[in-house]
């Protein structure tokens, strides 16, 4: 397996300086991949329809505050890094124009030599849809969907052409074009977004989903893949995980799935592996400043390192836990808590 990670993209982080340090950080650690989200705007009203989910106080998680925009983020990791891949956990086309975004991401793949994966998802936010989205937000799947159309004329070869009933690309040289075929994920656990997936993605994006559940949706994806004429061997699949708590071992049956002990952890994300899961995203940028988030990198890719999960030649830390060791422990007790509240919201469609 490999591994990516997150990079540092909010309001606790010096956009000028910190995404740089955190790429180049994250490839000279070993990570394989380097990831970025997207979200436009943080609402004031979170009540109601604003809400982030139905359950608890529906608040957004202070991680979404001030994002720096993904297109600039990827450029900036594309520009000071050689090896990572650059990737998108995940871009929401439904608030883009589909030509605008498909050309920025080509122009991406174009400069970064071919390192892009595309991370896609249709959104959940009112405020978002209200502020930005082409088309309503009622819409979101079929917006996907045209832009899925529109990136395979635009990253294709010339002359690009395209038309439906909203846009029309006559017969045009487009470009720069990326250097490798950019690879698309999509997000989603529901029966709509897997038949998408199904049909003309190139792998599963889940979210905090266990190894279990990993496992028997990523064999229903291949089998229904192999029923509309594809590959069921091409559909492949990186997990996003948020490790959590004390790293204290939990004797319940009901174990959360990437919680207890190290050896508990390592158990899942093996399970991941042995379910024909090639890359986990781990989500460290909870973390109050670069400096910790530097030492959570670390910490992430020496631990996993040592049992053999990621790639050889990273070691655990020796001796017992130092400060920073418990800081980061508990900075990563609040990450399992973000996802759980954002990961019904954003799975839905």
């Amino acid at each position: 397996m490999r591994l990516g990670v997150t990079l540092p993209q909010n309001w606790k982080f010096d956009p000028r300086t910190d995404l740089v340090r955190g790429a180049r950080k994250a490839e000279e650690l070993g990570y394989d991949s380097v990831w970025v989200a997207e979200r436009v705007l943080y609402p004031q009203d979170q009540t109601g329809i604003h809400r982030l989910t139905e359950y608890g106080d529906g608040a957004w998680p202070d991680v979404y505050r001030k994002v720096l925009d993904p297109i600039v983020a990827m450029t900036m990791a594309a520009t000071v890094t050689s090896r990572v891949r650059i990737g998108a956990s995940v871009l929401l086309p439904p608030l883009h124009l589909p030509y605008r975004l498909a050309n920025s991401l080509a122009a991406i793949g174009a400069i970064s030599g071919g390192r892009v994966v595309a991370g896609l998802g249709t959104g959940w936010s009112v405020d978002e849809f209200a502020a930005t989205a082409p088309r309503p937000m009622a819409e979101r799947g079929a917006a996907l969907e045209e832009f899925l159309d529109v990136a395979d004329a635009v990253w294709g070869p010339d002359p690009a052409s395209f038309e439906n009933e909203r846009y029309t690309l006559w017969p045009a040289e487009t470009g720069p074009k990326p250097a490798e075929r950019i690879p698309v994920f999509l997000g989603g656990w529901s029966p709509k977004p897997l038949e998408r997936i199904a049909r003309r993605a190139d792998g599963w994006l889940p979210v905090m989903v266990p190894p279990a559940q990993v496992a028997s949706t990523l064999t229903d994806l291949r089998k229904r893949a192999e029923e509309h004429g594809r590959d069921p061997q091409a559909i492949r699949c990186i997990a996003i995980i948020a490790l959590g708590g004390e790293f204290v071992r939990v004797e319940t049956a009901d174990r959360p799935p990437y919680q207890g002990s190290i050896e508990q952890i390592l158990g899942d994300v093996a399970e991941l592996g042995a379910a024909g899961v090639e890359e986990a995203l781990t989500l460290p940028n909870i973390s109050r400043d670069i400096e910790e988030y530097s030492d959570l990198l670390a910490e992430f890719h020496a631990a996993f390192g040592a049992a053999g999960i990621w790639p050889p030649g990273f070691r655990r830390h020796p001796g017992r836990p130092t400060g920073r060791d418990v800081r980061a422990r508990r900075l990563l007790c609040s990450c399992r808590s973000v996802v759980e509240r954002s990961l019904t919201a954003r799975l839905r469609y």
